[in-house]
């Protein structure tokens, strides 16, 4: 059976051959990763996941993937902070966030969030995660095409911004900058634009692809999970026993 991957708004415009040799399904909610499981599935890669208004994965599901003998790769985002958190129990994180998170040296969920079009229309990304607003001012920085004050005006209007109204033209039109400064800045922003969030999962798409091992944490085998009543009720409502 083919790697199954959920992803959605961090791979929008990933080339398609990335794909190939994979099952790709929406973003991940709860009972999904469970769902695969009990589909057979052997290898899953979680990228996006949905939070807020649908309740997210459980970190029980993974465990649960875990100790069927699953493995589980998660980066970009939602799969990026499940891999942190799961990470000492065997889960395999890629790419530069989930290391940050892993190391303590990024802590908010709200970092890799952003809001999305619906599936029909491909889950194009509506606004703007912190992680490719910071990774795209540092590459503005070090091109030139903004000075230091700059920078941390921008970054400062981009960190103030609830993750759902964060695009560039909310952010520049925070921080002051003329009309003029904006406008450039808009004009040369393909230049140095970044996503972090895009390239983090291309790194899973193809570690699933080529079915690239990866170490993991040696504690896999050092823990069982407990079947509590909300797992068995969940495991009654996704796989019927």
């Amino acid at each position: 059976m083919k790697p199954v991957v959920f992803a959605g708004p961090s791979v929008h415009g990933l080339a398609g051959d990335l794909f190939d040799s994979l099952d790709v399904f929406p973003p991940a909610a709860r009972g999904d990763i469970l769902r695969a499981v009990g589909q057979g599935r052997r290898v899953i890669g979680l990228i996006d996941g949905y939070f807020n208004s649908t309740p997210s994965v459980w970190h029980k599901e993974i465990l649960f993937a875990l100790q069927e003998g699953c493995r589980v790769y998660g980066a970009a985002s939602m799969g990026a902070l499940r891999a942190a958190e799961c990470f000492p129990f065997g889960m395999v994180g890629v790419g530069a966030i989930f290391a940050d998170y892993q190391a303590g040296r990024r802590q908010s969920d709200a970092d890799v969030a952003v809001s999305h079009a619906p599936a029909e229309l491909g889950y194009r990304p509506l606004t703007l995660a912190l992680v490719d607003a910071e990774a795209t001012l540092s590459a503005a920085l070090k091109g030139g095409f903004i000075v230091e004050s700059a920078h941390d005006a921008l970054l400062k209007a981009a960190t103030g911004l609830h993750f759902s109204t964060r695009t560039w033209v909310r952010v520049l039109s925070e921080t002051g900058l003329s009309e003029a400064e904006s406008a450039h800045f808009l004009k040369c922003l393909p230049e140095f634009e970044q996503s972090l969030k895009r390239q983090d999962a291309q790194k899973l798409l193809t570690n699933l692809k080529e079915n690239i091992e990866i170490e993991t944490h040696d504690g896999q085998d050092s823990w069982k999970i407990q079947n509590t009543l909300f797992l068995k009720s969940l495991e009654k409502e996704v796989l019927g026993r």
